[in-house]
């Protein structure tokens, strides 16, 4: 296996693209740099399938009818603004994000001549919220079918945090139609010896404590990154703001519904993915995430590791050009 510590250090011109693009990024995003210690008294309400929240592509639909129930799955499709390569590239997100937060990857991949289809998983995002047991195979088959619709063969796929755990499965599931598999800090790479416990999904806290919501998500949100950049803050806004909707007791139960999707080891299904694979993490994704991640790529009959120092769990957010420069460089193996 193919383990390495990208090297960062010394690039001066890169350090200073790197804090402009910060100090810009500050300026546009209408966050204070440093977030407030109670949750802002002009934030309202947000959807809980984000009609009020922007996307920076446009999205559609694909309706399936799923246990009786329709329902409508959420995806951007980016057509490449360089010169085409023919080849597409799906993008999965983590557990408490959405397609949207994807933006700067796939205005890079599409300056490369990539398609991309960005998905907003049944359950997340401007997709239905359905109560129905979910699954792996759930989501994979929902990933599927939205290829199919497309028309596309086969495809890169690229997930994020839970996103990355999915992507691994789809690889698994799939490989016909999976070229390369790309995984972004996945969550969950330790072998569970200890059986997951039955919990009521019904039993959620409808009625939280605002003000404590709103600072466990600051201080989740802040645990994931080295270094705090204002726009981060639009994140914990979205998800302090489900609770002031109407519709998060709904939202509450369908999270629950899916928190069963990490309780199956990799050790079961990973050693069986032949797919052409890399993991990509922020090397400060918790103490012990770089061994943690070389222990979990050697299960993968083709696997890669790269750990970016100084980053923790969302690269693609808080180090897009090191993380997209590397994301397109193995993807262009395949071409």
């Amino acid at each position: 296996m193919r383990h390495r510590l990208l090297q960062v250090t010394g690039n001066v011109a890169l350090a200073l693209t790197l804090l402009l693009g910060s100090a810009l990024s500050s300026a546009q995003s209408g966050h204070p740099a440093t977030p407030p210690a109670t949750p802002p008294t002009h934030w309202g309400p947000v959807s809980i399938s984000l009609e009020n929240v922007p996307y920076p592509y446009p999205v559609q639909f694909l309706g399936r009818n799923i246990m009786g129930q329709d329902v409508r799955i959420a995806y951007m499709d980016a057509a490449p603004t360089g010169r085409a390569n023919g080849r597409s590239v799906v993008l999965l997100h983590g557990s408490s994000y959405y397609g949207w937060y994807w933006e700067d990857t796939i205005a890079a991949l599409t300056a490369e001549g990539y398609r991309v289809i960005t998905v907003d998983r049944l359950g997340w995002g401007r997709s239905s919220k359905p109560v129905l047991p979910y699954s792996h195979e759930l989501h994979s088959a929902n990933t599927r079918a939205i290829l199919e619709h497309l028309g596309i063969d086969e495809a890169a796929v690229v997930g994020h945090s839970l996103g990355g755990r999915m992507a691994s499965y789809f690889a698994f599931t799939y490989p016909e139609v999976t070229t390369q598999l790309v995984m972004v800090n996945p969550i969950a790479l330790g072998i569970r010896d200890q059986a997951r416990r039955y919990a009521d999904p019904s039993g959620e806290d409808v009625n939280p404590d605002l003000v404590e919501l709103y600072r466990a998500n600051l201080a989740q949100e802040q645990r994931r990154v080295v270094d705090w950049k204002p726009e981060f803050l639009e994140h914990v806004r979205i998800r302090y703001s489900y609770a002031l909707s109407g519709e998060y007791p709904r939202l509450e139960l369908v999270r629950a519904l899916n928190r069963g999707l990490t309780s199956e080891s990799i050790s079961g299904f990973w050693p069986q993915i032949e797919t052409p694979t890399l993991l990509i993490g922020g090397a400060e994704d918790g103490p012990d995430y770089p061994d943690v991640s070389r222990a979990a790529v050697d299960l993968l009959a083709n696997g890669e590791l790269l750990m970016i120092p100084n980053v923790g769990h969302n690269p693609h957010l808080e180090s897009p050009e090191l993380f997209n420069d590397e994301l397109i460089r193995f993807l262009s193996r395949g071409t």
